[in-house]
């Protein structure tokens, strides 16, 4: 609890207030938390899948000139590409499937990493820490998923 020295008549030294300022912001909801992190990253994956269908031809042309994804034609990993960025984050912004939807946008994340932008590791370990977060802890309160648990768990109990 935080407690004001007025309220308990004695002076409280700045470890104790340090002490007192984190269990405060430790009453911070986590359900909150997980639906930014889930927003955050959705929207991340969405605005790239929005570009690539702006303009396909310069999507192909990327893929096949810049990207060089090693394993897939430039057409087919382009499509494999933008139905992620266009289904998964809807599925976390719903918080449908949330779990499952994190495993293709981590792959994603990871071929990016290691086959077209190295250099953006930060970011790209960014992007998998929240993934894995979700993945680990699940999608929270705020989602679909848990309101379908909850249906779920209460026809098991008639």
């Amino acid at each position: 609890m935080f407690a004001r020295a007025s309220d308990i008549g004695v002076a409280m030294n700045p470890l104790e207030r340090l002490q007192a300022l984190f269990a405060w912001l430790g009453r911070f909801p986590l359900p909150v938390l997980q639906f930014a992190f889930r927003f955050s990253i959705a929207s991340v994956f969405w605005h790239s899948g929005m570009t690539k269908l702006a303009n396909w031809d310069t999507t192909i042309a990327l893929f096949r000139d810049e990207y060089m994804v090693p394993v897939l034609p430039p057409q087919i990993a382009a499509a494999m590409a933008a139905t992620v960025e266009l289904t998964c984050p809807v599925l976390l912004v719903l918080g449908l499937a949330s779990r499952l939807a994190t495993l293709p946008m981590l792959g994603m994340t990871f071929v990016i990493e290691v086959f077209v932008y190295p250099e953006q590791w930060i970011e790209h370990l960014i992007w998998a820490t929240i993934l894995v977060f979700i993945l680990t802890r699940g999608p929270g309160p705020l989602s679909l998923d848990h309101l379908i648990a909850r249906r779920l768990a209460g026809r098991k109990g008639m």
